[in-house]
């Protein structure tokens, strides 16, 4: 059995670290300053839920690829 390139488990490594980063961003931002609208506007309080369990996502994925071994 061949092993994967080192550079290449490094570079998933990265990059599910920085998926996880982005992901916690994104949740972190949108959850903490929601959108703030002129007087009559109708709300879009249920619009930004979409981007919360996309950030969650998001972290899961970056997750998966930190724990995932490479072959």
């Amino acid at each position: 059995m061949s092993e994967a390139p080192a550079g290449l488990t490094i570079l998933e490594k990265l990059f599910g670290l920085a998926a996880m980063i982005i992901g916690a961003l994104i949740v972190y931002f949108t959850w903490t300053s929601p959108p703030d609208l002129p007087p009559g506007v109708p709300s879009v309080g249920w619009f930004s839920s979409i981007f919360i369990v996309g950030g969650i996502v998001l972290m899961g994925v970056g997750v998966f690829l930190m724990l995932a071994k490479t072959e």
